[in-house]
């Protein structure tokens, strides 16, 4: 694949959140994510929440966010665990929050439980970004036409496919929907899945204003990205 011109490559990087959520993952590794965003002007890093104090020292002064993950990766934990990992995140210095929709509480029909779960998140990240995880490969289309509404009646300001831990990841279909539910009331962050240059603007035109891949420089670059499933 050629690489892409410079302008659409700054342009691209600009929409990703350059992930790194294996658990196994080591401080080095850390490093080079946090080196890695800084020379590539990603949107920002987006890590499990006991790295943020190392990856806001290393971010410091850059254009580079700090984005961390809550309830990750199954949403299904009390909602006061949820606004408590929130609440020790943003102290810890993130600036943006990715939390997990309970799924299986969205399946029962219990959507006052979502809202009010959304909203505590949103009122606990204080000012900061919030995007929901739907796991959209667990949900109809209808159930994800839903979510997208009780997220925009929290006021959480994105609406994600996916943890990249789950069945599978975005899809062109899900993130359309999406889009066309929410409007302009939110933005949509496709991830997982997403490999190369053609599959990052794909998403693009169907509507993401956000992508979260571990394979940023590859999208970035035109190169060939290694194997994996986020």
């Amino acid at each position: 694949m050629t690489a892409p011109a410079a302008s659409a490559a700054s342009e691209l990087a600009r929409y990703i959140d350059h992930t790194l959520l294996k658990p196994d993952a080591t401080a080095k590794e850390i490093e080079r994510l946090c080196a890695d965003a800084r020379e590539h002007h990603f949107h920002s890093v987006c890590i499990n929440s006991s790295r943020i104090d190392l990856a806001y020292s290393l971010l410091d002064g850059s254009d580079v966010k700090v984005c961390t993950v809550v309830g990750f990766p199954l949403g299904a934990m009390d909602c006061d665990a949820k606004r408590y990992e929130t609440e020790v995140a943003a102290d810890a210095g993130a600036h943006e929050i990715d939390m997990v929709l309970n799924v299986g509480r969205l399946k029962d029909g219990d959507h006052r439980y979502c809202t009010r779960e959304i909203r505590d998140i949103v009122e606990a990240a204080d000012g900061r970004l919030v995007k929901v995880i739907l796991e959209t490969c667990l949900l109809t289309r209808d159930e994800i036409v839903t979510a997208c509404k009780l997220v925009t009646e929290a006021q959480a300001h994105f609406v994600k496919t996916s943890t990249g831990f789950s069945t599978a990841g975005a899809t062109i279909e899900h993130v359309k929907l999406m889009r066309e539910t929410v409007g302009q009331l939110a933005g949509v962050k496709a991830s997982g899945g997403i490999r190369d240059t053609a599959a990052a603007i794909a998403m693009i035109n169907a509507g993401a204003s956000r992508l979260g891949t571990s394979a940023s420089i590859a999208i970035v670059t035109g190169a060939a990205a290694a194997a994996g499933k986020y």
